[in-house]
């Protein structure tokens, strides 16, 4: 996430989110530290994983205070052990106490993606198939979340509804089936999007290809049935799967061959990976 997107696209959100956690003055941080005072605080891994979420976690700081000085001695998509030193923040002690919370929660939480991630993806190494996300993400954090998910191997499917065109099962029920569905998009979207339907049954994986679309999802099926709608598609149209994919259950699906595997569980499963900044200390200015 380089520094004209961040300002862009998520500076706003981080301000809310400072704005929640103090709503007037941080009562504590004002208390013991009346006037500024330049300290230094260290960042540490408190749990094994993957690092996500560098420059939003720096950002949070200088948002507060642009003098904020944050140095890493890793970057996004490093794996990070135990009791590693990962960087230090320099500033205004104010400072540093009042942003240590929102800073870590995102720390925190784009890390667990990536962690998560990274563990699902291993497990789909070797073959064709990529790992993908989903928009089951935290409201107004969907930016941060999917931006996780990439630091850890995976891949963002679209990003919300003006991305890309997929016809669900409410989308086929209203449209009056798979075929009209897939007619009418094709009618409204722009050529340049692929038109992705999702299938429950093989009648409708049929529908589908008859119908031409781009990409077919096999939502919540067996493996045995799953097979028998590789063999109808017979490489018309890309393949993915979904439907409760997890990391437990996920091999499974990694020798069917198909081209893509949506995991939900990526962005709303995933707990944090633990981080704290500790030593505190005074410094010269």
């Amino acid at each position: 996430m380089n520094s004209i997107s961040l300002e862009l696209n998520a500076d706003d959100l981080i301000l809310r989110a400072l704005k929640e956690d103090i709503s007037s003055e941080d009562v504590s941080t004002n208390a013991v530290m009346p006037s500024p005072r330049m300290g230094e605080v260290e960042l540490l891994a408190k749990q094994d994983g993957i690092i996500a979420g560098l420059a939003v976690f720096a950002r949070v700081f200088t948002l507060l205070d642009a003098d904020t000085v944050c140095t890493f001695s890793v970057s996004d998509g490093d794996r990070v052990q135990r009791g590693q030193k990962l960087g230090t923040v320099r500033g205004d002690i104010r400072v540093l106490l009042s942003g240590e919370r929102t800073a870590l929660n995102y720390l925190q939480r784009m890390s667990g993606i990536a962690t998560y991630t990274h563990e699902v993806a291993a497990l789909l190494a070797g073959t064709k198939t990529k790992l993908l996300d989903t928009r089951k993400t935290t409201p107004n954090n969907r930016i941060f979340e999917k931006y996780a998910v990439r630091a850890g191997g995976g891949c963002n499917h679209r990003y919300n509804l003006s991305d890309g065109v997929l016809l669900k099962d409410n989308h086929i029920g209203a449209a009056g089936g798979v075929a009209a569905a897939v007619k009418m998009a094709r009618d409204y979207a722009p050529f340049v999007r692929k038109i992705e339907v999702e299938v429950e049954s093989l009648a409708q994986v049929q529908e589908a290809v008859d119908a031409g679309a781009d990409i077919i999802m096999l939502d919540n099926m067996d493996t045995d049935t799953m097979r028998k709608a590789l063999e109808i598609i017979a490489g018309r149209a890309e393949v993915e799967v979904s439907g409760n994919v997890t990391r437990e259950n996920v091999s499974r699906l990694a020798g069917l061959g198909v081209d893509y595997i949506s995991c939900g569980a990526l962005t709303h499963s995933a707990p944090i990976l633990d981080l704290s900044l500790k030593n505190l200390h005074p410094v010269e200015a």
